[in-house]
């Protein structure tokens, strides 16, 4: 992998244009566009606080409601910037609460707010394990598995209109509407057998609110390795939300694979036709909230670390030091492992332009964060709260040789009432009260 200079600071390319930022992007890392289409241009969204703003004041709570499972529904979009921090889940719960005339009114929007809330507790729980089947297969495929993505699914060639239009508008856009991330991972996985890792790899790839908590773990649902049942979708499930756009002109129309009832479907793509028996339900304990072992010792001037869940100046531990230093650590192992595209880091370096005075360097975190606090007098280390694995590990590094304080977000509701992580529906019966409250929640540590 060819990466720039550890030394340099590439904080001046996030505020040049779109064009410029794009081609900019491609040169300093070139390994984003080896050998995959579609990576070139511009997202078709924007980065940076203004457009989250101009995003969120567009909300309707009433209309979500009502049409979100429609593919031209009034869905918020608001995921791209949720993932990169620059708005927090109870900025956006109370925004939607303040746009109703009734709390009840905006209850849908904030429950699919907490799946989000979910998939990051889930991930602080589970850490790396979410990588792997979280459990057996609720059904068993009809055939092995494959652990790599099929050509003529990559070049939108399978013959199926929809499939082929979700492919694309992946690639050209890096963002998908919900149902059609379902659709098309439900038919990758249990249709074409291509084993969940390696769609779940495929989409962080692309997304431009592509996180492995929210990513890794909806693939699994979906493929019944963290779900009771697997998810499944006939044709009739697509015309009816998509208003048969695709259908119409698919050469396969009324012989696709995802022809017939529920159970016809069942019988065809699993062994035994459906549902293996569980046996004691899954338990996930909440983890205790994370805090590097450190000896404590005062801090006089820190160094605010943002990560790529808080690359704004609206992470918690920026707020809390408006006038410090801040730092972006692109991490190598990051690039490696998601190999995001252009697009994903167009958007991410529009984040960042937002933030005055910031530093963009490349490298491993646990070595460049100590070297610039150094070089920049400072004596400790900040950052938001996170579920990742990596920023954790190379936080603990750090706080070997600084102190290393963790702010907590926002919160979107009383976490200390969620005992059992096993099944969203199970959160959300403990979580839904108080995060329907406005500015409601609590941070208090979690007993051990």
């Amino acid at each position: 992998m060819r990466l720039p200079d550890p030394d340099a600071d590439l904080a001046e390319i996030a505020r040049l244009s779109r064009s410029e930022l794009a081609s900019r992007l491609a040169t300093v890392f070139p390994d984003a566009l080896v050998g995959r289409a579609g990576m070139q241009g511009e997202p078709a969204i924007r980065g940076g606080r203004a457009a989250a703003l101009a995003r969120l004041a567009a909300i309707d709570p009433v209309a979500y409601a009502r049409t979100r499972n429609h593919v031209d529904g009034a869905v918020t979009g608001l995921s791209p910037w949720i993932r990169h921090g620059v708005l927090s889940l109870a900025e956006v719960r109370d925004h939607a609460l303040a746009a109703v005339s009734r709390p009840q009114d905006a209850e849908k929007l904030i429950s699919e707010l907490g799946w989000r809330d979910y998939w990051r507790q889930v991930h602080a729980a589970l850490g790396d394990r979410i990588g792997f089947d979280i459990e057996a297969p609720a059904a068993l495929p009809s055939k092995a598995p494959l652990d790599r993505m099929p050509e003529d699914v990559l070049g939108a060639g399978t013959g199926m209109a929809c499939v082929d239009a979700f492919v694309r508008r992946l690639h050209d856009t890096g963002w998908l509407h919900n149902h059609e991330r379902m659709w098309l991972a439900s038919w990758l996985v249990h249709v074409r057998g291509v084993h969940w890792r390696a769609g779940a790899d495929w989409f962080l790839e692309h997304l431009l609110d592509g996180d492995p908590a929210s990513n890794h773990l909806s693939w699994q649902w979906v493929a019944g390795t963290f779900a009771a049942k697997p998810y499944i979708f006939n044709r009739e499930n697509l015309e009816t939300f998509t208003s048969g756009v695709h259908c119409r002109r698919c050469a396969v129309f009324g012989s696709c694979d995802v022809e017939g009832d529920y159970p016809d479907l069942a019988a065809r793509l699993f062994r035994d036709g459906g549902a293996e028996p569980r046996g004691e339900p899954l338990r996930i304990r909440p983890a205790a909230p994370w805090r590097p072992a450190q000896a404590a010792r005062p801090v006089q001037r820190p160094l605010v670390w943002l990560a790529l869940d808080s690359a704004a100046d609206t992470s918690p531990a920026a707020a809390a030091h408006p006038d410090a230093p801040r730092l972006f650590v692109i991490d190598p192992a990051w690039l490696a492992d998601e190999r995001p595209t252009i697009k994903r880091l167009v958007f991410l370096f529009e984040c960042l332009a937002d933030v005055a005075e910031v530093e963009v360097r490349v490298g491993p975190p646990g070595e460049i964060v100590p070297i610039r606090a150094a070089a920049l007098g400072c004596d400790g280390v900040v950052l938001a709260e996170t579920p990742c694995p990596r920023v954790r590990h190379a936080a603990e590094a750090i706080a070997a040789v600084l102190p290393v304080s963790v702010h907590d977000w926002p919160p979107f509701g009383d976490q200390l009432r969620v005992r059992d992580l096993g099944r969203f529906s199970r959160y959300w019966q403990q979580m839904a009260r108080s995060a329907m409250e406005p500015g409601a929640g609590r941070s208090a540590a979690r007993p051990k």
